[in-house]
């Protein structure tokens, strides 16, 4: 029997996967990779319906940690938001679930890998990309996207093989993990209506407002309201602190790898307020040319990212830009939570270029004199005034 590492999530697609690939004689091996979101009872059920279905092996992989360190901590370095909207919560997911799959593949020495995606997303791609470049040899099998296989068929085809279990299609398509939910249905088909309250996981629970600190050394979060903890434990615990007031909710609408438009929700209280508190913080501790470049190089990475392009060298290039210009963004980030909505109040920083010192923008100055500043203004205008008068006329 071939040797054969199936991603597993538990859901209909690789439950489909699993009983059909057993039957055709592969040595079946389920793998689950941990990027957060699952809790320890969806764990144990998701291994118990594996081996129900008939999986030679059942195995989970941990890769919270791993998530942060190969790709979190640099989305937050560069306050990468795709189209301004979206913190890449799942393709950031699926980058690090094919790596982590394809090195459980190659250290059991199987021969072949599937999973479960269609052929009309950008899961597809992801996976694939890394599965060929990291292990050439291992076969790639995908029986959903090569059987084009509605819902019903492969429900119909699991009874029929005695696994009955529930299928009923919820409304809302959920994906949960540590930078965020993602959320899909009847709207997001569509480009006019919005998702309902109720189409979000975290109801509002709180009224009124809440003060938050967010403390960061070199660019990684270190401590939320004073408590120090892993960064991976300090986003779990500010996730759930702002999705008590329901934050972090919208609907981004981009380009996928295959070439249609597409159009999501997703809730991720805790990346946009950290995305944002770091990036308020860096305008205070960064010059304005880190600013300016950090602003488009970061803008690749989360394209690149979003497409696949992982590990592509470029990747490593990037983010050692990215870690290199963390080295003075360090301080205190005040943030106030209020129902649907967050307000950044200010930082404090021994980084801090707004060094009363050096003057105050629009009050005073103590750096130049008047007619400094006057002959400074006069060099700067004339590229544009030898421009303006040699072509005005003409």
């Amino acid at each position: 029997m071939k040797k054969l590492v199936l991603a597993y999530s538990g859901g209909l697609d690789t439950s489909y996967c699993a009983k059909s690939l057993s039957k055709q004689g592969y040595e079946v091996h389920a793998v689950s990779v941990d990027t957060g979101g699952f809790s320890d009872q969806e764990l144990h059920d998701i291994k118990e319906n594996a081996y129900k279905i008939g999986v030679k092996t059942y195995h989970n992989i941990k890769a919270t940690k791993t998530y942060y360190e190969k790709i979190i901590k640099y989305l937050i370095f560069g306050n990468v938001l795709k189209n301004n909207t979206y913190p890449l919560s799942v393709s950031a997911e699926r980058i690090i679930q094919a790596i982590e799959l394809i090195n459980y593949a190659k250290s059991i020495k199987a021969q072949l890998i599937a999973h479960g995606s269609t052929g009309a997303g950008n899961d597809q791609v992801r996976f694939d990309m890394i599965f060929q470049i990291l292990a050439p040899d291992i076969k790639i099998i995908t029986p959903i996207r090569d059987q084009k296989l509605t819902r019903k068929e492969e429900i119909e085809y699991l009874k029929s093989n005695g696994i009955d279990l529930s299928w009923s299609k919820a409304k809302y398509s959920i994906n949960k993990g540590l930078w965020g939910t993602s959320v899909g249905g009847d709207e997001t088909l569509t480009s006019q209506n919005p998702l309902p309250d109720e189409a979000y996981p975290s109801p509002l629970e709180h009224q009124g407002s809440e003060k938050l600190t967010l403390s960061f050394e070199s660019g990684e979060l270190v401590a939320v309201n004073k408590e120090k903890d892993h960064p991976v434990k300090l986003i779990t615990k500010l996730n759930d602190l702002v999705s008590k007031y329901a934050i972090g909710r919208d609907i981004h609408v981009g380009d996928t790898i295959v070439g249609l438009k597409g159009r999501v929700g997703f809730e991720a209280g805790a990346a946009l307020v950290l995305i944002k508190a770091h990036h308020l913080l860096e305008k205070h501790t960064l010059s304005k040319w880190q600013l300016q470049h950090k602003d488009f190089i970061s803008s690749y990475y989360g394209m690149h990212l979003h497409e696949g392009q992982y590990l592509d060298p470029v990747m490593r290039d990037i983010e050692a830009f990215l870690k290199s210009s963390q080295k003075n963004v360090s301080g205190e980030v005040f943030v106030t939570l209020t129902p649907y909505h967050f307000k950044l109040d200010g930082i404090k920083s021994p980084h801090d270029l707004m060094n009363t010192k050096f003057g105050s923008y629009g009050e005073y100055n103590s750096g130049w004199t008047s007619n400094e500043a006057k002959g400074f203004i006069k060099l700067m205008s004339n590229a544009q005034k030898i421009y303006q008068q040699t072509n005005s006329k003409l």
